[in-house]
């Protein structure tokens, strides 16, 4: 699904959302990984900071955008398939935790690949961590 916004005389821009995108609170959006057909809807959103919970390399042509947005990028290699250690485990829940609860990195946009598990349980941890219900 994308919305279609005018654009410049090249024509018009369509908008399409990562899957899974959705805001959790006012300054805080959740989504699976973005990819290039994102990143002008990403860019609609004004975001200071993008939190990855995936262990793997952030693809360059991603980088580019941050880049060229200003956007910082936090990551916090949480493994989906296979158990991590329960230290490294809690040392990246606990930095990331931090990083979206600070207000100055808002708006933040928090994913891993699909944008369900890993992501579900970080929001968990700020739900529990401030005290309100982020996810219903």
């Amino acid at each position: 699904m994308g919305f279609i916004v005018e654009g410049d005389e090249s024509g018009d821009v369509v908008l399409e959302p990562p899957p899974n995108f959705s805001m959790v609170e006012e300054g805080i959006f959740r989504s699976s990984f973005p990819r290039p057909c994102n990143f002008a809807f990403l860019k609609t959103l004004n975001l200071r900071s993008i939190i990855y919970l995936c262990p793997e390399p952030y693809p360059e042509e991603n980088l580019e955008f941050l880049r060229s947005h200003n956007i910082r990028l936090f990551q916090f290699g949480i493994e989906g398939k296979t158990e991590p250690s329960l230290a490294s485990l809690k040392d990246a829940i606990r930095g990331a935790l931090k990083i979206l609860i600070d207000v100055r990195n808002h708006p933040v946009l928090i994913h891993c690949k699909r944008g369900k598990v890993i992501v579900q349980i970080q929001l968990l941890n700020v739900s529990f961590a401030c005290g309100t219900e982020l996810i219903k």
